[in-house]
């Protein structure tokens, strides 16, 4: 038969529901584990949630739910009275009602800490609709970001052409301007659709202090009462989320007098520019690790390097206070900047005052080899702020763990750019009820003299192993052309599968090739040793093989290890750009030993 007439066949051949001859065999047995005659009650589904899915607290009411779930599929006599038949049981493991992470769940961590005690979910550039260097400005970025969880918003704000109003821009680029009472206008409507708890605006000043007193008024009468001031003094320690809910918080350095702009950015490397998108993948590269070195970090050199970047000012220069617009001044909440010094003075902490540190993914990876340690002590307290190195000129992320892994609180991404890693990003923030707060593990917050700081570098011990067995996926015939994958036959997938996080922990492993099937069923088993399994993402890709070109992307997902519901779990699965497919799942089975 040819590929051609295979092909029609297959359409015309293809069931639109999975039936339960596709069901894999552990599924079968299971059903017959827990069922008599061919039927499953009330009673034995309950069973099933508590001794398999390991659903301790399920109810008769939570077996009766999933039952009357499937009411849809009435018409083709797949349960009968008040049971389920195996064809039942198939759809409801397969089904909506049966995510990977609870639904049920919501926000569970303890929000009442200080700031300082959470990774936040935190954007860069945030107005930027592409790249870097040429993009329109936008508020539309912000408000798809707020939309998914974001809680902190950056806003580069620059004189507008007639120095007599504001605009946000990325300077000293192309990128068109976008007003800033626009963007202000839309944080205030979209901050809370997504989480009631507390915006961050983080401002990059370019402004004569004309406009800073401008930009007061605007702040101050666009959100009003929801504005959070507590003063011109600095903060002797964080609010919590919880006392924060649905305030809006400006951090900024303390204002400087107005400086033309300097050539910036563009100054680093950009000869690296070519080298660093020329390989890279249409779904993203592959997020790259802590490299181990014996280099030692020259001081002067970190300090040199980030005197560059406008967003921080050392707080000891007195020409930073000069002329200095009061009202401006007494909108910061969350004081930014850095001391006078190095990296041992920048990391220093003051037991009478809070502040926030940034530090560029570069500075963050050479300062970890020397001063571990000392980066999780300041960010009990205080709070520490990564971004992107200037040489990613297209968007492109960093590996976050580094930063999370060493107390960082707000890891600045380009959330209008895509790729694996701001998939781990959008995987992280999954916890805690999508809130974009996560609070950090106890380990991280620990400074007590039995135990010491947690040290990044130490090797440590298995803690878990998780176990996952990857069953198979369908969906990809509805939601993507039929000629998609193939111009001729059905797709070839095959799954990657794997773990972010600390090093010891990080890997990626593949399922084998299955060749012409638009419902793989590859019912593999994985199992995956964590250290830290408090910071672990589970990462889950598939792919369809394509033997002359790059292989096609087929979706992909990254779940909060620590939320995983044991047992087996219909996994839906993401595009490139994190938007959910109507249909596209896995069918998996996790567990830990």
């Amino acid at each position: 038969m040819s590929k051609q007439t295979y092909r029609v066949c297959f359409c015309f051949r293809r069931r639109f529901h999975l039936t339960v001859s596709e069901a894999p065999q552990e599924i079968k047995e299971l059903f017959d584990r827990y069922s008599e005659n061919g039927m499953m009650s009330i009673d034995h589904l309950q069973r099933f949630l508590i001794e398999f899915q390991q659903e301790e607290k399920a109810t008769v009411e939570d077996a009766q739910a999933i039952l009357d779930s499937l009411h849809e599929f009435k018409h083709l006599n797949i349960f009968h009275r008040k049971a389920l038949n195996l064809e039942a049981f198939f759809k409801y493991l397969f089904g909506d009602i049966n995510p990977p992470l609870s639904t049920a769940l919501g926000v569970h961590h303890d929000m009442t800490a200080p700031l300082s005690h959470y990774f936040v979910y935190t954007g860069h550039n945030s107005y930027l609709t592409g790249n870097q260097l040429s993009s329109d400005c936008s508020d539309v970025p912000i408000i798809h970001a707020l939309q998914r969880g974001v809680r902190v918003i950056e806003l580069d704000i620059w004189p507008n052409s007639t120095k007599d109003n504001v605009d946000v821009l990325h300077g000293r680029t192309l990128t068109t301007p976008v007003e800033l009472i626009k963007c202000l206008k839309s944080i205030k409507e979209h901050a809370f659709s997504a989480s009631e708890y507390p915006v961050v605006i983080t401002l990059e000043d370019h402004l004569t202090p004309d406009l800073q007193a401008k930009v007061a008024e605007m702040v101050t009468q666009t959100f009003g009462d929801i504005l959070f001031t507590p003063g011109p003094e600095c903060l002797n320690e964080f609010p919590s989320p919880e006392s924060l809910k649905k305030r809006i918080i400006i951090s900024t350095k303390p204002p400087k007098e107005y400086l033309e702009a300097k050539d910036v950015k563009e100054k680093e490397n950009d000869s690296q520019k070519g080298k660093e998108s020329a390989d890279e993948e249409a779904w993203g590269k592959e997020v790259s690790n802590l490299k181990p070195s014996t280099v030692a970090v020259d001081e002067s050199n970190l300090e040199e390097e980030e005197n560059i970047d406008e967003e921080d000012l050392d707080e000891g220069d007195p020409k930073s206070q000069q002329n200095v617009a009061p009202e401006y001044k007494r909108l910061i909440a969350i004081h930014a900047g850095k001391v006078k010094g190095g990296l041992t003075e920048w990391l220093r902490v003051d037991p009478d005052k809070v502040r926030r540190l940034s530090l560029s993914e570069q500075e963050l990876e050479k300062a970890v080899l020397t001063h571990g340690k000392e980066i999780v002590r300041f960010t009990q307290r205080n709070l520490l702020r990564v971004y992107p190195k200037g040489i990613r000129f297209d968007s492109s992320n960093y590996n976050p763990v580094i930063g999370w892994m060493h107390g960082a609180q707000m890891v600045a991404f380009n959330m209008q750019g895509y790729g694996r890693s701001l998939w781990i990003m959008h995987g992280m923030f999954k916890a805690n009820g999508g809130c974009g707060y996560v609070k950090k593990p106890d380990f991280l917050l620990n400074n007590d003299s039995h135990n010491g700081v947690f040290d990044p570098k130490a090797k440590l011990p298995v803690k878990t192993t998780l176990k996952v067995t990857v069953y198979m996926g369908e969906g990809w015939y509805f939601d993507f052309r039929h000629t998609h994958f193939d111009a001729y036959s059905p797709p070839d997938f095959y799954a990657r599968v794997g773990i972010a996080g600390v090093p010891a922990d990080t890997i990626m492993k593949k399922t084998k090739t299955l060749e012409d099937n638009w419902t793989p069923n590859w019912d593999e088993h994985f199992e995956f040793p964590l250290t830290v399994p408090e910071l672990a993402l589970l990462r889950v890709e598939v792919h369809e093989y394509d033997m002359s070109e790059k292989d096609d992307f087929g979706g992909q997902t990254c779940l909060p290890v620590s939320e995983l519901r044991r047992g087996i779990r219909a996994v839906p699965l993401f595009s490139r750009k994190g938007d959910k497919y109507p249909s596209v799942k896995l069918l998996m089975r996790f567990e830990f030993v």
